[in-house]
C-alpha cells in the first residue's frame, strides 16, 4: 500500500451559484481556495468558466476544470434560460441598476420630458412576441467584448466610443413568456434599487480604478439625486422567463422593451436559471413549436 494518499478526482465542471455583486473571477477564485484546501494536490489545477455573468446579475455559472477547459468553446454556446425584473420609465447607461441613471424620455429638443407607462399584459407579450429569433445586435458599451485588444467598457469610461466600431452579433431568442407585472411606489421603486446596490463590494483592484470601482459612488449619487426629483407616482415592474442563445444580453433586452413599450426602461434583476441544449422543433401538424430541454448543467 501507498504512504501516499491518492489523489482525488478532479470533477470535469462544477455549477456554481454566483451572487448579486460577486464577479465571476471572484467566484472562480473562492471554490478554487475552498477545493484546495481539502486537495492540496491539485493546487495548480486549471479553471475557467464557460459563459460570463455580469455583476449584477445572479445565478448558475458553468465552471469547467482541468482538461475540460480546453473544451470551453462547446461549452459557451450552450443555451440559457433566466428570469428577470424590468422597471419602466427609468434608465441607466449600463441597462442594470448599476449605471448612471435618467428620468424622462429626451423630446426632439434633447429635454428630458416625464413618462408614465401602465401597459397592459396583450401590450407587452406584443413586445415579447417581436423579440422571438434571431437578430444582429450590437454589443452593450459596457460589456467585456474587446476591439482593438480592449474592453469596450474601457472606451466607454475613457469616452472613447467615438473612435471605434461597436461590433454585432447574432442573438437568437426562443421563448419570453410574461410571469407578472405589479406597481410600486416611489418610495418601494427606491428601495428596490438601494437593496440591489448595498450588496456590490468594495475593491481596491488595479483593474477597476478607471471605473472607480465600478463608478458605485457616482451611480449611488445620481440614484439619489433622481430621486428627490421623481414626483410622487408608480412604476411598472415587468417579470419574464427568458429562453436564449448564447450570447444573449439581458440588459440590452429590457432596454428594448423599454423602446417599444413607448419608454425607457432597465433590468433590475436578472438571474440565470438554467444552462443547457434547448430544443424547439416545428413538427408537421403542430401549429406551435414542440420544444424541451434535452442538456441541462
Amino acid at each position: 500500500m501507498s504512504k501516499y494518499p491518492a489523489r482525488a478526482r478532479l470533477p470535469k465542471y462544477v455549477v456554481l451559484e454566483k451572487k448579486r455583486g460577486e464577479t465571476p473571477l471572484e467566484l472562480l477564485i473562492a471554490w478554487k481556495t475552498a477545493y484546495v484546501r481539502n486537495h492540496p494536490e491539485h493546487k495548480d489545477v486549471l479553471l475557467s468558466y464557460a459563459g460570463r455573468l455580469d455583476p449584477m446579475a445572479e445565478g448558475k455559472l458553468l465552471m469547467l476544470v482541468g482538461d475540460e477547459c480546453k473544451k470551453q468553446s462547446q461549452y459557451t454556446k450552450l443555451d440559457k434560460e433566466y428570469e428577470i425584473e424590468i422597471v419602466l420609465d427609468l434608465k441607466t447607461d449600463t441597462g442594470d441598476v448599476l449605471g448612471v441613471s435618467q428620468y424622462g424620455i429626451e423630446d426632439n429638443d434633447g429635454r428630458l420630458q416625464e413618462k408614465v407607462t401602465s401597459p397592459t399584459r396583450a401590450d407587452i407579450q406584443k413586445v415579447l412576441a417581436k423579440e422571438v429569433g434571431s437578430h444582429s445586435r450590437k454589443y452593450p458599451v459596457y460589456s467585456s467584448k474587446t476591439v482593438q485588444g480592449k474592453p469596450l467598457f474601457l472606451y466607454a469610461l475613457e469616452g472613447t466610443l467615438g473612435l471605434i466600431t461597436i461590433p454585432e452579433h447574432i442573438e437568437h431568442f426562443y421563448k419570453l413568456a410574461l410571469l407578472e407585472t405589479k406597481t410600486l411606489s416611489k418610495q418601494e421603486t427606491e428601495t428596490l434599487i438601494h437593496n440591489s446596490l448595498v450588496v456590490v463590494p468594495r475593491s481596491d483592484e488595479p483593474s477597476k480604478v478607471l471605473g472607480a470601482d465600478f463608478r458605485q459612488d457616482e451611480v449611488r449619487a445620481k440614484w439619489r439625486e433622481l430621486f428627490s426629483k421623481v414626483p410622487d407616482r408608480e412604476f411598472t415592474i415587468i417579470r419574464l422567463r427568458i429562453i436564449c442563445g448564447s450570447g444573449a444580453y439581458m440588459r440590452t433586452l429590457a432596454e428594448r422593451i423599454g423602446v417599444s413599450l413607448g419608454t425607457t426602461a432597465f433590468a433590475i434583476s436578472i438571474k440565470r436559471t438554467k444552462i443547457g441544449a434547448f430544443v424547439s422543433l416545428k413538427l408537421f401538424g403542430f401549429q406551435n413549436a414542440v420544444s424541451f430541454w434535452r442538456r441541462q448543467f
